[in-house]
């Protein structure tokens, strides 16, 4: 874990850890934002790496939902990188290059590890790591959240800004629905 969380400052140029109240439950979450609206939270230690990502050297899939960018060479492994704000309901990051085999420009992407499963989630921006209180943590209601997020949501946190931070569930975007339907 330590090694993540030196990537993630290292590639990132990440702010400093911002300070939770004192709590025996407090646990870091990196910071990213979700379309121009949505901030999201994510557990450090289920993330394996941060990175910036060529859209040049990401192989498209072809007959894959808009959201599946496509898949990166990432430590010599094959890495499926995720639009998952796009998956969330959320506007697309980008849009593919019809005709030149790859997604344009630079991205973010958050390489998270769920047992055995890598998965690369696509972002807008990094913003830091943060330390929250997660007795904190909030059990979204219906109607909080559009029914797309719904599925990927552990809770939600109330910043001290009245600014609402999803916590997603690292599990459940490892094993939605759409990867048993498109993967080997």
């Amino acid at each position: 874990m330590v090694d993540s969380v030196k990537q993630v400052s290292a590639l990132t140029r990440v702010a400093p850890i911002r300070k939770a109240a004192a709590s025996a439950e407090a646990e870091k979450f990196l910071r990213f934002q979700l379309g121009s609206e949505g901030k999201a939270l994510l557990p450090v230690n289920i993330i394996s790496q941060v990175m910036r990502v060529l859209g040049a050297d990401i192989l498209p899939v072809p007959q894959m939902p808009s959201c599946v960018l496509g898949i990166y060479n990432w430590r010599g492994e094959m890495l499926w990188l995720v639009d998952i704000g796009q998956l969330m309901g959320f506007p697309a990051l980008c849009e593919l290059s019809v005709g030149k085999g790859g997604v344009g420009g630079d991205l973010m992407a958050i390489a998270i590890q769920v047992n055995d499963q890598y998965l690369g989630l696509v972002v807008s921006q990094i913003s830091d790591i943060e330390l929250h209180d997660i007795q904190q943590i909030q059990v979204p209601s219906i109607g909080l959240f559009s029914p797309e997020i719904m599925p990927y949501l552990q809770g939600y946190l109330v910043a001290a800004n009245n600014e609402v931070l999803m916590v997603l569930n690292a599990e459940a975007l490892a094993q939605a629905p759409l990867w048993k339907k498109f993967q080997s």
